[in-house]
């Protein structure tokens, strides 16, 4: 069999390529995938591209197939979803999720890959990596019946969680951003929707994940005393100020941070792979779909990176499609 595959790589900050490569050959216990599709993450994925790892980051921030350094070169990604073309028998043929970069092919041992359910499209499949951060964030949240939520930030991390809050039951859950256009997906996803000045306050719980300081100052306005904001914000090498002045220490708030990186303590008991089993299974609400707000073929990520990073494209998941000769036809 032809294995030839095609890699995108961050060459340095701002510029990537695809580049050609041969695989090895499969060990008994590995498996070749041929991608379908692969999901960006504005957030991260654009960070990294724009070089902004800080280097005390650098460990932390590898992900787990990524091969080369920040800031670059380095092949980097998360999201992707292929169909298993050589392996055990038990997996062959099955349509599966992997953490691994934009590539047209892949060989990964067969326990790094999901089977998604056969409830759950494959291009839906590519959102299993940001829910699985929202199903560890509210473990970390630990969100109780009634409780009045506000979410600050609509981007990919921060509709993730809305949507799953949604599902609560007598749970009040307003999805808070600056950009009114997130009113349609907030309606699609079943949730309430205002603009950071008119945000309902009094939360018990807000989630931040809007990446920035004036988000995270109106996170802890919107508290009630003793209330807690959950940061998911990753702010890569810049500073920020928290205003920890005023009535922050009167009013008892607190700010926790939660992290994909470790299973939340409050499930210690289960793995990585419980929590990404238990993401692809909630992929199966159609609802989701709105998180997925673009669509490119793989031949066009060196000039379609650029403009993500700078906001030329406006996104949530921006869809990554194999369709080349290298990968197949996707079905």
């Amino acid at each position: 069999m032809n294995r030839a595959a095609r890699a995108f790589w961050l060459d340095s900050p701002g510029r990537g390529e695809i580049r050609e490569m041969d695989l090895p050959e499969p060990g008994p216990d590995e498996v070749v995938v041929r991608a379908l599709y692969s999901g960006i993450s504005r957030g991260t994925e654009t960070l990294v591209f724009r070089g902004g790892v800080p280097e005390s980051q650098h460990t932390v921030m590898r992900a787990p197939f990524q091969e080369g350094d920040f800031p670059g070169p380095v092949k980097y990604g998360y999201l992707s979803v292929g169909v298993v073309e050589e392996g055990p028998e038990s997996l062959t043929g099955r349509t599966v999720f992997c953490l691994y970069p934009h590539q047209t092919r892949y060989v990964v041992p067969a326990a790094a890959v999901t089977p998604v359910p056969e409830s759950v499209p494959a291009g839906r499949a590519v959102l299993a990596g940001t829910v699985e951060t929202a199903v560890n964030a509210l473990w970390d949240a630990a969100p109780l019946l009634g409780d009045r939520i506000a979410v600050v930030g609509g981007g990919m991390v921060g509709c993730s969680v809305a949507a799953l809050l949604a599902r609560f039951p007598g749970v009040r859950v307003q999805l808070v951003d600056a950009d009114p256009a997130r009113a349609e997906t907030a309606e699609a996803l079943g949730v309430g929707f205002a603009l950071p000045a008119d945000a309902d306050g009094d939360c018990d719980l807000v989630v931040h994940a809007s990446a920035t300081e004036q988000g995270l100052a109106r996170a802890l306005e919107l508290l009630r005393p003793e209330g807690t904001v959950v940061e998911l914000s990753w702010y890569g090498d810049r500073k920020v100020g928290v205003p920890l002045g005023e009535a922050f220490h009167s009013r008892r708030l607190t700010i926790r941070g939660s992290q994909v990186g470790t299973v939340s303590p409050a499930r210690a008991h289960r793995g990585y792979g419980d929590r990404l089993a238990l993401a692809l299974d909630l992929l199966a609400d159609p609802a989701l779909d709105a998180l997925v707000t673009g669509e490119s073929p793989f031949e066009e990520l060196p000039a379609v990176m650029p403009r993500l990073a700078s906001g030329d494209i406006p996104a949530l998941c921006h869809r990554v499609r194999y369709d080349d000769p290298a990968a197949g036809t996707h079905a």
